[in-house]
């Protein structure tokens, strides 16, 4: 029932009746409980056809629990509190030079901007049900552990585990609410399907526009994790023998042609603060959009440049997926203006079906959150499956 309403909308009593092969009764049953527990109000009144009497509809509520998303990055930490409803409650997020620091001392990072956001929960009256944390990495979800994150320079970190005794230790008591860790791109295109400009889309390809760039895929409305759930490590396609060394060990990945520290090394020199990582990347790319917008010839190259390999990547994966979208995230959404008109001449060229295989381009609305939220998201699937892990509140005195 919760999972229809999230799905469906608000709906009366009636059609959730006819919806789901529920009995009437049934129906009014769970709702009566969905309402106790805080997951679902009554909403506005509503006629289900043409005749018959006005129904109040029932919709999401759930402004009590909350879904906590981390997302480590290599230039930046962020931390964001989604209730239910997918709306954004509490939102951090800090530069941070992560590649220069251990991953404890990345750990011991991640864990103060979660403490700072359980305790706005706790000031909201909001109950944690979750916290998900991506990370630009091979990952191993079952186990909890990033198995190799190139950009990072992360193997085998225990992750999961890591922030659970850190956050026991400083908040004293063991978290009540699951915690897990998943491929940033992964849980970004998750977030897309669920909450981005084409919800809903059943087939999509997502691309991350980060340092390193990742891909999240959903086919027929699933995740497309892979055999040992390793997909989606599009940034290391070999488009470029002959070029930049990667963070991977290789060379000439499509990561290095496209990806942020590409574009800065092309847009500009290395003392240059556009490539300093202690600043905000929000500051950096309005840098860089504000020398494309006063004309500079170095910038609009290498704006071009990376719009066309961007192209020539995303070529292969519209090839082989055949989306109904595509999503360029992150950075590639931020200078979007710049890079669509380079990757879409590529795609016409170089897809082989017709109008490139009916695949729109859209510039995600997410941008940078998007990773967070797909985490946020996922972290309320306890609660779907289980909608009496939330307590009913006591009376009020």
């Amino acid at each position: 029932m919760l999972r229809h309403l999230r799905d469906a909308g608000p709906r009366s009593r009636a059609r959730i009746a006819v919806e789901t092969g529920l009995n009437k009764g049934t129906v009014s049953s769970l709702v009566a409980e969905l309402v106790e527990r805080g997951l679902a109000r009554e909403g506005a009144i509503e006629r289900d056809g043409a005749v018959g009497r006005p129904a109040q509809s029932v919709e999401l509520d759930g402004r009590r629990i909350g879904g906590i998303g981390v997302e480590i990055n290599v230039d930046y930490l962020t931390v964001l509190v989604l209730d239910l409803r997918n709306s954004v409650v509490v939102e951090y997020r800090v530069a941070l030079d992560v590649q220069a620091l251990s991953a404890a001392a990345v750990l011991d990072s991640v864990t103060e901007l979660a403490v700072r956001a359980l305790g706005e929960c706790a000031r909201l009256g909001m109950t944690p049900i979750g916290m998900t944390l991506a990370v630009p990495a091979l990952v191993d979800v079952d186990a909890g552990v990033v198995a190799f994150a190139p950009n990072l320079h992360w193997r085998q970190v225990e992750v999961v585990r890591g922030v659970i005794d850190r956050l026991s230790a400083r908040t004293g008591v063991r978290p009540a609410f699951p915690i897990k860790v998943d491929n940033d791109a992964n849980l970004a295109a998750l977030g897309e399907y669920a909450m981005g400009g084409i919800a809903g889309a059943s087939d999509l390809v997502y691309l991350t526009g980060e340092t390193g760039v990742g891909g999240g895929v959903i086919v027929g409305g699933r995740l497309l994790r892979g055999a040992e759930g390793f997909s989606g490590e599009v940034g290391h396609i070999p488009l470029d023998q002959s070029g930049h060394d990667c963070g991977c060990g290789r060379r000439g990945c499509w990561e290095t042609m496209v990806g942020l520290a590409g574009l800065f090394r092309m847009a500009a020199e290395g003392n240059d603060p556009v490539r300093d990582p202690s600043l905000d990347l929000d500051q950096r790319l309005d840098m860089v959009r504000g020398r494309a917008e006063a004309g500079e010839t170095r910038t609009l190259d290498a704006l071009a440049r990376v719009g066309t390999a961007l192209g020539l990547g995303a070529s292969v994966l519209v090839n082989v997926f055949n989306p109904r979208a595509l999503v360029l995230g992150g950075y590639f959404a931020s200078l979007g203006a710049y890079l669509l008109g380079p990757v879409m001449r590529e795609l016409r060229a170089r897809v082989m079906a017709p109008d490139v295989g009916g695949c729109r381009v859209e510039l995600s609305r997410l941008g940078f959150t998007a990773a967070a939220r797909g985490g946020a998201h996922v972290a309320f699937e306890s609660v779907l499956d289980d909608p009496t892990v939330v307590a009913v509140p006591s009376p009020a005195r």
